[in-house]
């Protein structure tokens, strides 16, 4: 495979372009990216909070809401990082659409990658953001520490998003796609922390669940919102996150020059 170098500049007109045509079709993914996410918080943290209160003894003696808050801002993450990677890159790569348009301009399928892999971390940021804006308004971060949730919900749904590129430039259709979120991302949100503590599970379940990737995220999450972080336990959940994103975006190079080259 010839080696292509990656030009910032190049990757910046399609990370541009994204911009554009998300601004004709915001509205479409704003609800499903940051109102459902945020609804859930208010809805489960608050209301079913209300009636759980602090008194379950796997919750470590905090309200519900401060248990599950940080925990949906990791999952609403990994969903995000997944919308904006699985749909996206497989009806993109289509032909006709933007990824076939693109090279066959000056941009290579790095360029491409690079700019929507920037593309996608700027909107997981800005869902991250806006649902850290409201757990901070119910008042449930216990430590100034929390402020660091915000970058590590955004590493958590890259670190998604890069496998899930990878894996979507080499589709045919978009169809494969729903049987990710139905396979993938229910059971990772219902089995990863965010709703229980995951020591309630037998423990040869909660081996399994440590090693998924939402359940260090939401770890990372929860302990710096909680003021519960620990060196050594933060540095393995981002060294876990990081080396997954790594992963996917090295493999992602391949694929998409595999798939994508003229």
């Amino acid at each position: 495979m010839t080696t292509v170098t990656a030009s910032p500049g190049m990757a910046l007109r399609f990370y541009r372009y994204c911009w554009l045509h998300y601004r004709r079709n915001w509205k479409g993914t704003i609800v499903i990216s940051v109102a459902n996410p945020l609804l859930f918080l208010v809805a489960i943290g608050a209301g079913l909070g209300a009636v759980v209160g602090s008194h379950v003894d796997a919750l470590g003696g905090v309200s519900y809401l401060a248990f599950f808050a940080p925990g949906m801002l990791a999952a609403a993450s990994m969903q995000n990082g997944m919308i904006e990677s699985a749909f996206p890159v497989s009806y993109q790569r289509m032909p006709g659409r933007a990824y076939p348009v693109a090279v066959s301009t000056p941009l290579e399928p790095v360029d491409v990658l690079h700019g929507h892999a920037l593309f996608m971390a700027v909107k997981i940021a800005i869902g991250a953001a806006a649902f850290c804006a409201v757990m901070f308004a119910f008042g449930v971060a216990a430590s100034p520490l929390a402020v660091l949730a915000l970058p590590a919900a955004v590493l958590t749904g890259f670190a998604f998003a890069m496998p899930v590129a990878a894996w979507a430039v080499t589709l045919p259709d978009v169809r494969p796609v729903q049987t990710l979120f139905k396979w993938v991302v229910m059971p990772l949100y219902l089995f990863s922390g965010t709703f229980f503590a995951t020591t309630q599970l037998p423990e040869a379940v909660q081996h399994l669940v440590a090693l998924t990737p939402l359940w260090h995220g939401v770890e990372l999450c929860r302990t710096l919102t909680l003021g519960t972080a620990t060196w050594a336990g933060s540095l393995t959940h981002i060294a876990y996150l990081t080396a997954l994103a790594l992963a996917g975006y090295l493999v992602a190079r391949r694929t998409y020059h595999r798939n994508l080259h003229p």
